[in-house]
């Protein structure tokens, strides 16, 4: 009926509690599509021990990152219907059902986020503590919660976008799977969000359909909260820039976590008297394109000038006109108002490749 991706790095005991949370609830219905991203705490050892006759398993001999991993295993699936999981998601009853009666060609619907108190609240979760990592699950109190929850929100949906979700396999690759260019990760999905949309995608999320989420225990951490900080933090550094390139500014979204999509220019920054500080902090808004140049200043440069730069494709998008203008300490000009955010929703991905 439905394929499930799973990826995990060193994160064995999570990976146990995921496995153990679908096979709870479901052993035909569900394939699990289990994948080792090259992991050294005996991950792969123990998805061979499963003999799980609904499951396919394999191992990257070295890290490459959930990004790519999710396009592999939804390559490998057998099932119309994909989605993926975090290694540290823990599914309620009739996950896969809450999930599955608003899905149909063209929309992507995805599960709520049941999350102890880590990160700031919103609208597209629920925050409520049933354990802070592996250990410390209680599971009986999440099902009992579940039930409770998926009565008074029965058949309910909001217009919200985060993993985990489903898509039908056919849709996720008409538009090139997610862009590796994110690999390792993160943003790839905030990427695929919006090419979604942008391709006339509706992006739904079942109040009904439940996780548990421990947070970044399924990639960022493994065995103890920050122990592999400093690599995340190189890892986003890297996507964030490729995001502001391939994007023009940075991610947003409304209340419920529906993306936000900017108009995109292609732009080239001209930076004067800018220390190499500056020029890093500045460099990845700009992608060399000369629809609209942008000329800054170091010496004058403010915070508040960063803040227009945030806002300029929203700006030249509301004033229309092609030109030269001032904003704040920035001059801009505009040789070409159109934009090409439907140039990115297809990826020229080919991630049936193992390399």
């Amino acid at each position: 009926m439905i394929s499930l991706i799973i990826p995990s790095y060193n994160n064995l005991e999570h990976l146990k509690n995921a496995y153990n949370s679908v096979r709870k609830h479901y052993t035909d219905k569900v394939e699990l599509i289990l994948i080792d991203d090259g992991s050294d705490d005996g991950t792969f050892e123990w998805l061979q021990s499963l003999k799980d006759p609904n499951s396919i398993i394999w191992r990257e001999e070295k890290r490459i990152g959930h990004t790519i991993l999710y396009d592999r295993g939804i390559s490998k699936a057998t099932n119309d219907i994909v989605g993926i999981l975090h290694a540290d998601m823990y599914i309620a009853p009739n996950y896969v059902e809450n999930l599955l009666k608003h899905l149909e060609p063209g929309k992507v619907v995805c599960a709520t986020r049941v999350e102890p108190p880590l990160h700031p609240e919103g609208k597209e979760k629920i925050v409520k503590d049933f354990g802070m990592d592996f250990d410390s699950l209680k599971m009986d109190n999440f099902y009992l919660f579940a039930e409770e929850e998926m009565i008074r929100m029965k058949d309910k949906t909001t217009k919200g976008m985060f993993a985990p979700w489903i898509i039908y396999k056919s849709d996720f690759e008409a538009i090139g799977g997610h862009d590796h260019g994110f690999a390792p990760f993160p943003y790839e999905d905030s990427d695929i969000f919006q090419r979604w949309i942008l391709n006339g995608y509706e992006l739904i999320q079942s109040r009904d359909a439940l996780t548990y989420h421990l947070t970044c225990r399924g990639h960022r951490w493994n065995k103890e909260i920050g122990k592999n900080d400093d690599e995340f933090k190189q890892f986003e550094k890297n996507a964030r820039k490729y995001y502001l390139q391939k994007w023009g500014s940075w991610v947003k979204n409304d209340e419920w976590g529906h993306p936000i999509i900017s108009p995109v220019y292609n732009k080239t920054l001209i930076l004067n008297n800018c220390n190499d500080e500056l020029k890093l902090i500045l460099e990845p808004w700009g992608n060399g394109g000369k629809d609209v140049i942008v000329e800054i200043d170091g010496n004058s440069f403010t915070q508040q000038d960063y803040q227009y730069l945030e806002q300029l494709p929203d700006v030249i998008k509301e004033q229309g006109e092609i030109g030269e203008f001032t904003l704040g300490n920035l001059k801009i000009t505009i040789n070409n108002l159109e934009s090409h955010e439907k140039d990115l929703i297809i990826w020229k991905n080919t991630f049936t490749e193992q390399n």
